[in-house]
This record gives C-alpha cells, structure tokens and sequence, in this order.
C-alpha cells in the first residue's frame, strides 16, 4: 500500500499508447513535428487560450525553474510561500537558472498566501532599493503543498495585488489538475481570466512518464524562452515522446478524470482518519491527506504494509499523535484505500 506520492505510481495506459504510437518513422527533432504541434493546441485548448506559447519539459523543477528565470532578472525578488515547492524542495534550482534571483518567503494557512500579506511584503520590497533588489513575481501553487486548493477568487485576489504592483503570477501547477477537479470549474477560469501570467501543467504527478507544460499566456512573456530552454538542456532533440505524453492526458478530458479519481481516494481516506479519532491539519481538498492519527493506529498502518511519509518529516517517528500525509494517485488500487482506511477507522 503505497501512500507515499502520486510519483510513486504507473503512467497511463492511454500515455503508453501514445508513446508507442509516436515511436514509428522518421520525425523532425527538437519539437518541429507533428506530435508536438498538436500536443500544443490541445493545452491551448484546454486552457482556451489560443494564443498561449506551450512547451514541454520533463520535470516541474525545470518548468518552475525557468518559468522563475523568464520572469525574473538575476537581482529580482520572488514572492512565494514559504512552503512552495520552489522553496523548500528544487535544490535552489530557480536561483540557479536566474542566476540569482532571491526567493523572499511568506507566511500563510494551510499553504496559501493572503492578498494582504503579499501587499505588505511587496510594499516593503519596493522600498528596500540596491541593497534589497527589485520586485519581480509572484509565484503560488495550486494544489498547494498541504493539499489545500485556491479557488479562482483567491488567485484574482493575489493577481490583483501582484500585477497592481507590475509583477507577473506564475501558478505551479504540478497538481493544477487535481485543483481544477475539486472545484470543478474550467481551467481557464482558474489561469488566466484569474490574472496568472505562467502556469506550470504538471503531468508527470497525474498519469504521465514524465512531462510538464510551461505556459505563457501572454506570448511576449515567452520572448527568447525557446533559447533559456535549449541552455538549460530541456530541448529534447526526440521532443515527440515528451508532447505525446501531453497530448494524452489532453485528449478526451483524461487529465481531469484521473484527477478526480485521486480526489476521491483522498477523500474516502480524510473521512476514515476523522472517524478514527485522528484529526485533519487541513481540509482534503485534493490528493493529499494531511493529518495526525494514534501512534497505535500508525503501528498497525506500518504492520499492514502502508507507505506514507510523516510530515514534514522523519523526525516525527516517535511522537504521538503522528503528523503524516498520506498522497493517492489515480491509480491508487481501491483495495488499499480501502484497507488503510479500516485501520484508520480502528
């Protein structure tokens, strides 16, 4: 029974066909093929924006890194959580690729940012000058990293406040999927009519071997991005194998269905560990459970063969309760949700 993550598990037999369909003949490299022509549109559609620049890369490190590289000069200050991926878990990558960037930190519940407090902090960015750097973005994630999602007025809310103070919002999207899924609008409402300039569609956690779109919404925020891209080694000269991925998931509405499939499991899980006694560190609004249960309760888990991390980490082994977070995929077997959700029950 493996809660650990949604990468803990397959790609999606649709994403294995289209691999396979797109291993056959000879096909321009470096994205000047078909596959990828047509992955592109389909984002665009999906996201209904006909004008946005699609391109794909393999992992959401890169595609957050060098959306932070596009947006921000290398003595810009990026506004983020302080739990956001981009923080706490991509090895200073986004630093790296702006070549200095400075990601300022922000507090926040249930790992969301509030319009005030990103007022507050920029407000006071704008006045720190050469010794402080300059204002450059906004950065959110949606899911965020404690599972929590922001509703489209939430992320109007942020865009207003950040592009009040002409700062660019990218939205790391390595769970957008299971956001949209929750709060079952369109993606569009939650992107771009919500004021988000990039958005990072993750793919790799939601049925894909490894694929990631970046999108611009606006193409004169993609301007030389073909050529950051190249640097950073995420052209792929056999670019068909990452679109084909994408193309996939776009296809037909999989990408929200699989999502939706992951939101279920978590939900059938929250409700067991409230029945069980144990408590909720935040609402089970996508994948992601988030929670403490009974040390007896986490002994019978680990007996019965339950993967999970404890949160935030491993030197939570010991305490009681025990603070974990438990991650389903859409391909999470309904028997383990089903037996780790008995023991959760007690």
């Amino acid at each position: 029974m493996n809660f650990a993550s949604d990468n803990a598990y397959a790609a999606h037999p649709a994403v294995m066909a289209a691999l396979n369909d797109a291993n056959s003949g000879a096909m321009m490299g470096y994205g000047a093929d078909p596959v990828t022509a047509r992955a592109q549109e389909a984002m665009r559609e999906v996201l209904e924006a006909p004008e946005a620049v699609v391109r794909f890369v393999s992992t959401g490190t890169a595609a957050n890194a060098l959306v932070c590289a596009q947006l921000s000069p290398p003595y810009g200050r990026i506004y983020c959580h302080d739990d956001a991926h981009i923080e706490t878990s991509e090895c200073a990558a986004p630093e790296f690729f702006s070549h200095g960037a400075k990601l300022v930190t922000l507090p926040g519940t249930g790992g969301k940012l509030a319009p005030e407090t990103l007022a507050r902090a920029i407000h006071v960015g704008a006045g720190v000058g050469l010794n402080g750097g300059l204002n450059a973005m906004v950065s959110i994630t949606n899911a965020t990293e404690w599972g929590t999602v922001y509703t489209a007025a939430e992320v109007a809310a942020l865009a207003a406040v950040a592009q009040g103070a002409g700062l660019p919002l990218h939205m790391d999207g390595a769970r957008f999927s299971n956001a949209v899924a929750s709060l079952g609008c369109s993606a569009a409402d939650l992107t771009w009519r919500a004021g988000v300039d990039a958005l990072c569609f993750g793919g790799t956690k939601n049925g894909a071997m490894a694929a990631e779109a970046v999108v611009f919404f606006d193409p004169a925020h993609a301007e030389g991005f073909d050529y950051r891209r190249k640097q950073a080694g995420h052209v792929f000269s056999k670019n068909r194998y990452l679109a084909a991925q994408m193309l996939a998931l776009a296809t037909d509405g999989l990408w929200l269905d699989l999502a939706g499939r992951a939101n279920a499991h978590a939900q059938v899980l929250g409700e067991a560990v409230q029945a069980g006694g144990g408590q909720l560190l935040q609402p089970v609004q996508s994948n992601a459970v988030f929670a403490t249960i009974r040390a007896e309760t986490h002994a019978r888990a680990r007996a019965a063969g339950a993967q999970y991390y404890l949160w935030p980490d491993k030197s939570a082994e010991g305490l009681d309760p025990v603070p974990l977070r438990l991650v389903c995929a859409w391909d999470t077997p309904e028997a383990d949700v089903a037996a780790l959700a008995a023991i959760l029950r007690g």
